[in-house]
């Protein structure tokens, strides 16, 4: 299979450069290709996590959200708002109310990043038309907490694919460039102005269900794009610093990266000078690490930082990634 593909990627590539009547050379032709295999390896990786962020999402609406009257906050909360209380078709509502936001995310993000959504969107919408899925529960807590589970599960796959189907991100992002305010502050700002909608259109219950359907659905978006193995960037200053680089390239399995650095302070006539041992790890690997540096140094100087993605080089793959 792989096989094949590569050389239609190349027949593709081949014809192109024929089309515009260009000579190209052996090396050039490979590095074309070679070029050309990632751009489709990563297109097959994105379609792949936006589709299953699509059946997610269309799950926890359909198997626990619409059945039951639940909203969530977000264009997907103002969707189920308005097909609830005009009985409108909910697939038509998704795409009409996230049209605004794909506009804003075309000029405010990228063009590639507006056709991916808009594509996610309409697909989001014929799976929740068309798709049959199973009433899961009548029970209001467990559909709060698992449709916003599912839900958010979809969105953050939808993410990690390059996507969006629910805008409001997108619009934050739009509100932050031309205000003071911060992506969060506008998110919150927005979910408050449903939830308050919500009480008054249905009642002050299914607000504060649906406040516990958004923060279920949150912090799923939250764990699927961040990810448990949220790294740390890891500086140690130490005048033992070649046992802690053998210790953390031996030990622990990690590279790390050395700078020439100089120590200065007043009991000191003047600089030393010293390596400085930077790292990243991730926050399940921080007591290990914290527990070999003191064995080897008490007083070493640790700082540490959070970082929300790594990639190459020799670090461990996050999950999803």
């Amino acid at each position: 299979m792989k096989l094949i593909f590569k050389n239609l990627i190349s027949e593709v590539v081949k014809r192109r450069f024929e089309k515009k009547q260009k000579r190209i050379t052996v090396k050039q032709l490979e590095k074309e290709i070679s070029v050309k295999e990632v751009e489709f390896k990563h297109i097959v990786h994105d379609f792949f996590f936006i589709l299953l962020g699509i059946l997610s999402a269309s799950f926890g609406l359909k198997g626990f959200l619409l059945p039951n009257m639940f909203i969530d906050g977000g264009a997907m909360g103002v969707s189920l708002i308005i097909a609830e209380a005009t009985q409108l078709p909910l697939s038509i509502l998704i795409v009409v109310v996230n049209i605004p936001f794909v506009i804003m995310g075309f000029s405010t993000i990228s063009r590639r990043f507006a056709l991916r959504s808009i594509i996610a969107i309409i697909l989001l919408a014929v799976s929740v038309h068309f798709i049959p899925f199973p009433l899961i529960t009548d029970d209001k807590l467990l559909i709060a907490i698992f449709g916003g589970f599912f839900l958010g599960l979809g969105i953050g796959l939808s993410i990690r694919g390059g996507s969006v189907i629910d805008g409001t991100e997108v619009l934050a992002i739009f509100f932050s460039k031309k205000t003071a305010l911060t992506i969060g502050d506008i998110i919150l700002i927005l979910n408050v102005l449903i939830f308050g909608f919500a009480a008054f259109v249905f009642s002050i219950e299914i607000s504060l269900y649906a406040m516990l359907t958004y923060l279920a659905a949150s912090k799923t978006v939250d764990f699927v794009v961040s990810g448990i193995e949220e790294y740390l960037g890891v500086t140690i200053i130490s005048d033992k610093n070649e046992e802690i680089k053998k210790t953390l390239t031996e030990k622990l399995g990690h590279t790390c990266t050395v700078y020439a650095g100089k120590k200065e302070h007043a009991q000191l006539d003047q600089p030393v000078e010293i390596d400085i041992i930077y790292t990243l790890i991730t926050r399940l690997e921080l007591a290990k690490l914290q527990t070999e540096i003191e064995k080897i140094d008490k007083d070493a100087f640790i700082v540490m930082h959070s970082i929300k993605d790594a990639k190459g080089g020799m670090i461990k793959k996050r999950p999803l990634h």
